[in-house]
């Protein structure tokens, strides 16, 4: 080959070279710049996501907090209303309790008033009473001294004139006014005594009634309460209309009180509950039952009673 030729080659192959180069050169800075146009078309989607989602976040994080602020607003109004009702219920009881020791202190204030009255009436008639007796000492003084100047009697034939003469003319006066008197001492001591009465039946009557008006019926459980009760407390008033007391189903354990001021009706009614409870069958028409039953029973057991009574009084009055 000659060597233009071989130059003209070697120079072609160099330009095709460098051409080469320049397009690969440029095809990198291309797919680069592509490259980072997507990156940052990525970049910006991602970051508009993470505001999405933050805001997302920010606003259920906010619904939240309200929610728990309205549920802790409804909690602290529900306790506020709570503690405002009971106050109010507190202060009605000491209202209550206010009025009733009022109505104590008026009672008590107007007793003290009558007594207080009665005792001055009482001074006031007795001081009344020694005046007179001062008036009548002096009259039968004047009239004894009288009486000895006109006839010229003794001092005892005077004193003994005027004294029957007084005797007969004050007789019913006196006595009239004496009655008065003892009728005013009765009133008086009467109503002290009422008054004494009416505060020992007040101290001592709650623990001699709940002796007298109230017994108790043992039971195996608590559910035989339900049952004496029955559905919608059909069985505990037909017991109570039948035997005339009151049942008492409380929270005290294993009993039910039978309560009466009748002695015969409480434990007519006390012995039939427990036949009713041994006997497991309680409804209505079981309970009446049993109660005409035990009526009877309690009627004949009474009846012998009296029987043995009268007999141990015939054999006491033989002796």
């Amino acid at each position: 080959m000659e060597p233009v030729a071989w130059s003209t080659f070697v120079l072609c192959i160099s330009l095709a070279a460098l051409l080469g180069l320049l397009l690969g050169f440029g095809s990198a800075r291309l797919l680069d710049r592509f490259r980072l146009n997507s990156i940052q078309a990525r970049i910006a989607e991602i970051t508009k996501q993470a505001e999405e989602s933050a805001a997302t976040i920010r606003q259920r994080a906010e619904l939240d907090a309200k929610d728990e602020l309205f549920k802790k607003r409804e909690d602290f109004n529900r306790e506020m209303e709570l503690a405002r009702n009971e106050l109010r219920e507190q202060e009605r009881r000491l209202e209550k309790r206010e009025d009733g020791l009022e109505q104590k202190h008026q009672t008590l204030a107007k007793k003290e008033k009558t007594l207080e009255n009665n005792q001055r009436k009482v001074s006031e008639r007795k001081n009344e009473l020694e005046k007179r007796h001062e008036e009548l000492d002096a009259l039968l003084l004047k009239q004894s001294q009288a009486l000895h100047e006109i006839t010229h009697l003794s001092r005892e034939q005077a004193q003994q004139m005027l004294l029957e003469r007084l005797e007969k003319q004050l007789t019913s006066e006196i006595a009239s006014r004496i009655q008065k008197h003892e009728e005013m001492l009765k009133a008086t001591c009467e109503e002290k005594a009422r008054a004494i009465l009416a505060t020992s039946i007040h101290r001592y009557a709650a623990d001699h009634t709940a002796d007298t008006t109230v017994s108790t019926v043992d039971i195996p459980s608590d559910d035989m309460k339900g049952r004496i009760i029955g559905r919608e407390g059909r069985n505990i008033r037909t017991f109570e209309k039948a035997t005339g007391v009151d049942v008492i189903v409380d929270d005290t354990p294993g009993v039910v009180i039978v309560s009466a001021f009748d002695n015969i009706r409480r434990e007519t009614a006390r012995l039939a509950l427990t036949k009713l409870i041994q006997d497991g069958r309680i409804h209505p028409s079981r309970i009446e039952e049993v109660v005409k039953e035990t009526q009877t029973e309690m009627e004949k057991h009474v009846g012998e009673l009296g029987k043995a009574a009268v007999q141990d009084a015939d054999i006491g009055t033989l002796h």
